[in-house]
This record gives C-alpha cells, sequence and structure tokens, in this order.
C-alpha cells in the first residue's frame, strides 16, 4: 500500500510545489509528464490538485518532485507552521 501525506487547509505544501515549479519554467502539464517518466500516473489535473493543497501526496511523488525541481525535503515543507 501506497503511504501518503494529507494535506490539509492550513498546512498544504501547495505553494511552495507553485513557486518551485514557476522557478524552474515548468508548466503543471510539463511537472505531470515527468511524474509519469518515473512511473508516477499523474494528470496535469492531479498535480493542479497537489499545488491547490487537495490532494494526499504519495511519498513516492514527493520523492519525484524533489528530484525534478533539484531541491530538497526542507525547501518543500518551508515555512510550514502546525497551528493546533
Amino acid at each position: 500500500m501506497a503511504q501518503k501525506i494529507k494535506q490539509i487547509d492550513d498546512i498544504s505544501i501547495g505553494e511552495n510545489l507553485r513557486q518551485l515549479r514557476e522557478s524552474a519554467n515548468m508548466t503543471q502539464e510539463q511537472v505531470a509528464a515527468q511524474l509519469q517518466l518515473r512511473s508516477l500516473p499523474t494528470s496535469r489535473s492531479a498535480y493542479s490538485q497537489m499545488e491547490a493543497g487537495t490532494y494526499n501526496i504519495r511519498v513516492s511523488e514527493l520523492k519525484a518532485l524533489v528530484e525534478i525541481f533539484h531541491t530538497d525535503y526542507n525547501t518543500l515543507f518551508n515555512g510550514l507552521k502546525y497551528n493546533k
């Protein structure tokens, strides 16, 4: 069973993903294609949901996104705070 990381309204990496994608001068379609090349069946719509924070991201997808954006996990989770 694939492990997923649940994004909720107040804690989401979506904005960080959007910034990384824009910094890489990539479209959502291009990121989805890169995920597909890594055997992760992801549509542009699903990637859009990742950026919107409404998609529960699999750990394998996080790993691939770190590779695609040539970044690290700290950058993906930068600025997130848990407010209970």
